[in-house]
C-alpha cells in the first residue's frame, strides 16, 4: 500500500500544483512541511540507468555510422529474384515430366487382349494332354527380342552397371561362365517342372539333392500345390494379327484361375512385381498371342510370374489379374510399335 501511495505522489508531482493542492487539502491540519514531502518523493525515485552507448566516442565512429546508414539497396521481391534466376540459369522449364506423358500414351494400333471372334468349344478335347507346339524359326520377331531392343534407357543403364560390376568381380571369362551356368540352370529347372507336370508326381527329397537345381525345386513346392489343369507346356504361340511369336512356359490354373505362368530363377529376392522388370510385359504378350492363335481353343485373362530362389527359400508368386494384365498389354503394344518403327 505504501508503494502505491508513493507512486501516486510521483504522478501528481509531474502536474503543476498537483502536489501542493493535495498538501493543502489533506495535510494542512498536521502542519506537514512541503519540503519534507518533496524530499520523500525524491528519495523514492530510482537512480537513472546509465546507457552504455552514451559512453562511446560518438565523434570517433561518426563516419562509420554514416557510411552504413547511407548505403541503400532495393528490397528483394519475388519478381526480382525470378529476374536474377533467369539471367543466371535461363528461363524455367515448365513442361511436364516425360514420364507422365508416357503413362498417358495410347497405342496407335490398339487390339484387345481378349479375342472377341474366338469360339470356345463347350467341351475340352484331350484336356489331359498339355499342348506342346514347337517353335519354328522364321522372320517374325520374338517377344524376347522385341523387349531387348526396346529396353528403357534407365533399365539398360542398370543392367550395364550390374554387368560391369560382375566383370570386375569375376573377370570377362568368369562372367561368361557365370551367365552360361545361369542359362543352363534355367533350362534344367524348366525341364524338371515339365517332367513334374507330365508325371503329376512331386520329386522326392533324395531326387532333388542329386540335381544342380534342388534349391529351385524346393523353392516352388508351395506354389506347385496350387497349380492344376495344365493346358500347355513349353509351347510356341503366335499373334496372327500383330505378327510376333514366343515360347510359353506353362498355361494352367492357379487357385482356380487360368493363367499364363512364367517361371523365373533368381539369386536375389524379388518380393514385388516391379522387381521383375519386363517380365509382366512378356506375360501379357503371351496372353494376347494365345488368345489370337488358332492352335489354342481357349482364352486366358490372368498371368502368374513365379520367382524361384537357388537357396531354396520360398518362391514369390506374383499374380496378375485381368485389370493388371490389360495395363501391361497396353505397355506391350507401345513397345511393339517402337520396335516396328525402328525396323
Amino acid at each position: 500500500m505504501l508503494l502505491f501511495r508513493m507512486k501516486f505522489l510521483q504522478l501528481l508531482s509531474r502536474k503543476s500544483g498537483g502536489l501542493e493542492m493535495l498538501f493543502q487539502v489533506h495535510f494542512c491540519q498536521k502542519q506537514v512541511q512541503y519540503m519534507c514531502l518533496a524530499t520523500s518523493t525524491c528519495l523514492y525515485s530510482k537512480k537513472k540507468k546509465v546507457n552504455g552507448y552514451e559512453q562511446v566516442d560518438q565523434e570517433k565512429y561518426k563516419n562509420l555510422v554514416c557510411s552504413v546508414t547511407s548505403y541503400k539497396t532495393s528490397a528483394q521481391t519475388p519478381e526480382t529474384l525470378f529476374e536474377e534466376d533467369n539471367l543466371l540459369y535461363g528461363p524455367a522449364n515448365k513442361r511436364r515430366s516425360p514420364v507422365k506423358n508416357v503413362e498417358t500414351k495410347t497405342p496407335k494400333n490398339w487390339i484387345p487382349l481378349l479375342n472377341p471372334n474366338k469360339r470356345i468349344p463347350l467341351l475340352d478335347s484331350n484336356s489331359n494332354l498339355p499342348l506342346k507346339i514347337g517353335l519354328q524359326k522364321n522372320k517374325i520377331p520374338s517377344v524376347t527380342s522385341i523387349l531387348q531392343q526396346t529396353i528403357p534407357p534407365q533399365q539398360a543403364l542398370y543392367l550395364e552397371r550390374w554387368k560391369q560390376k560382375m566383370i570386375l568381380k569375376l573377370g570377362k571369362d568368369g562372367f561368361a561362365e557365370y551367365t552360361k551356368n545361369l542359362f543352363l540352370q534355367g533350362s534344367l529347372f524348366h525341364a524338371a517342372l515339365e517332367s513334374i507336370f507330365l508325371s503329376e508326381e512331386m520329386p522326392t527329397k533324395g531326387q532333388e539333392e542329386d540335381t544342380a537345381i534342388s534349391g529351385y525345386l524346393s523353392s516352388v513346392q508351395h506354389v506347385l500345390k496350387d497349380i492344376s489343369e495344365v493346358k500347355a507346356l513349353e509351347s510356341a504361340v503366335r499373334h496372327e494379327t500383330l505378327q510376333y511369336l514366343g515360347l510359353v512356359d506353362c498355361v494352367a490354373k492357379y487357385r482356380g484361375q487360368l493363367c499364363v505362368i512364367d517361371w523365373k530363377t533368381s539369386e536375389k529376392s524379388k518380393p514385388s512385381l516391379q522387381n521383375t522388370f519386363d517380365n509382366p510385359l512378356q506375360v501379357a504378350a503371351y496372353i494376347g498371342a494365345i488368345n489370337h492363335d488358332v492352335n489354342y481353343d481357349f482364352q486366358v485373362s490372368c498371368g502368374l510370374i513365379v520367382v524361384a530362389y537357388k537357396n531354396g527359400s520360398p518362391a514369390h508368386p506374383h499374380f496378375m489379374d485381368p485389370d493388371l494384365c490389360s495395363q501391361y498389354w497396353n505397355k506391350w503394344l507401345l513397345r511393339l510399335e517402337e520396335y516396328m518403327e525402328r525396323n
